[in-house]
C-alpha cells in the first residue's frame, strides 16, 4: 500500500510544502514572499473584464495584479461586457504563456478589482493532497526533504526500479516522455520492455505531480507489441491521484500513449527558472539565504557573508531582512562582478 508523508519548510523569503509517496518526493508547493494571492488557485476574486472575444467565446479579465485571467463565456456564464465586475474563482494557475482559467461565480459590486477569500493556505493544500494524514513533519528533516525535491523538480531524467530510465521534456504543445531500457535489456528483451515500460508509468505520474505539469501528455513506450489493455489498466491506476479529469486514449500502432491530465497549480519549473531553463536569480538567491541561515545555526555567534553574483545578491537582499529577524543580524551581503550565478558562496565575515 502506498505510503504519503507531509514536509513543510518554512524559510526566509520562500515556504516550501512537500508531498512524498512511499520515501520519494511527489508533489512541491513553493510559496514565496510577494506572490500575489489573487493569482493563487482556489482564490475568489472581483475582477473586471477587460476584453470579450466572442468569436473565440473568451473574456479576459483584470485581477488588479498579474496577467489577465482568461473565462470561457458560454450560454452558462451569460452574455459579458467591458467594464463589468464580476466575482469569480481561479480553478487553474497562470504559466508562462497563459493566464490563469477562472470560474464565474456570479455578478459583483462595482468597484476596482480586489480579492475576496484567499486561497487555501500552504498548510490546508498539503492536507487536501494526502488525505487521513494529519502530521506535519517541520524542521531540519523538512528542509532536507523540500531540497532533494527542488532538485528532482529541476532534473530531466528519471531513473526506474530494476534499470532503465525516463525523459520528461515539456514544450508549448505537450510534454513528451521517453522510455529508454538502458542497461534493463539481456536475454529476454521482451520482458525486458514490458517491465520497464509498466515501472516508467508509476514514476511518470509521480514526476509530473512533482513538476506541476499537465496538459496533453504523450508517452513513448520501448519494445513492440504492447499489452494495450494491461499499460491502460497501470495507466489509470498510476494517475488516479490526478483525477477528476484524467483522459486516456489508446495505445497507438506506434507504440505511444496520449493521455490528458487537469492543469491545476503553475509548474514547478515556471517558478525555479527563468526563460532559459536554468534557475533563476531568486532561486539561486533563496538557496544562498538558506545556506547563511544553516551557518547561522550551526554557530550562534558567528557572522556570515554571502556572495554572489551582482543580480543574486539584489534578488537575496529582502530575504536577508527576514534572516536578520530570526537569527539576528549577523549576515551580509557581498555583490561579485563576473562571478558565475551559480557558484554563490558562504563565508565567514
Amino acid at each position: 500500500m502506498s505510503e504519503r508523508r507531509l514536509y513543510l519548510d518554512d524559510g526566509c523569503g520562500e515556504r516550501r510544502g512537500v508531498v512524498t509517496l512511499d520515501g520519494r518526493p511527489e508533489r512541491l508547493i513553493l510559496e514565496r514572499d510577494g506572490d500575489p494571492p489573487e493569482q493563487a488557485l482556489g482564490a475568489r476574486v472581483v475582477a473586471r473584464v477587460r476584453a470579450v472575444e466572442r468569436a473565440a467565446g473568451l473574456a479576459f479579465l483584470d485581477l488588479g495584479v498579474g496577467p489577465d485571467a482568461v473565462l470561457n463565456v458560454s450560454t452558462e456564464t451569460g452574455p459579458l461586457v467591458v467594464g463589468q465586475a464580476v466575482e469569480i474563482e481561479i480553478r487553474a494557475q497562470s504559466r508562462r504563456e497563459k493566464g490563469a482559467s477562472a470560474r464565474l461565480v456570479g455578478p459583483a459590486e462595482p468597484g476596482p478589482p480586489r480579492l475576496l477569500t484567499p486561497p487555501p493556505s500552504l498548510e490546508e493544500q498539503l492536507l487536501a493532497c494526502a488525505r487521513g494524514v494529519e502530521d506535519i513533519r517541520t524542521g531540519g528533516v523538512a528542509r532536507s526533504m523540500a531540497d532533494a525535491a527542488q532538485d528532482e523538480a529541476l532534473r530531466t531524467e528519471f531513473a526506474l526500479p530494476g534499470g532503465g530510465s525516463i525523459a520528461i521534456e515539456p514544450t508549448r504543445a505537450l510534454t513528451a516522455i521517453d522510455i529508454d531500457l538502458g542497461a534493463r535489456g539481456g536475454a529476454d528483451a521482451k520482458r525486458s520492455a514490458r517491465a520497464a515500460n509498466f515501472a516508467a508509468l508509476g514514476v511518470a505520474a509521480r514526476v509530473l505531480r512533482l513538476k506541476g505539469l499537465g496538459g496533453l501528455i504523450v508517452i513513448d513506450f520501448v519494445g513492440r507489441g504492447h499489452d494495450g489493455p494491461a499499460l491502460l489498466s497501470s495507466a489509470r491506476a498510476a494517475f488516479g491521484a490526478d483525477n477528476p479529469g484524467v483522459a486516456l486514449g489508446p495505445i497507438s500502432r506506434f507504440g505511444t500513449l496520449e493521455l490528458t491530465v487537469p492543469r491545476r497549480a503553475r509548474p514547478v519549473l515556471d517558478i525555479l527558472t527563468g526563460e532559459t531553463g536554468q534557475p533563476s536569480a531568486l532561486t539561486l538567491a533563496l538557496d544562498l539565504v538558506r545556506a547563511l541561515e544553516r551557518e547561522g545555526i550551526a554557530d550562534a555567534g558567528g557572522r556570515f557573508v554571502g556572495i554572489a553574483a551582482p543580480e543574486v545578491a539584489e534578488a537575496a537582499s529582502p530575504a536577508l531582512s527576514a534572516l536578520a529577524a530570526r537569527l539576528g543580524a549577523r549576515f551580509t551581503l557581498r555583490a561579485e562582478a563576473g562571478r558565475a550565478r551559480d557558484a554563490s558562496e558562504v563565508a565567514r565575515a
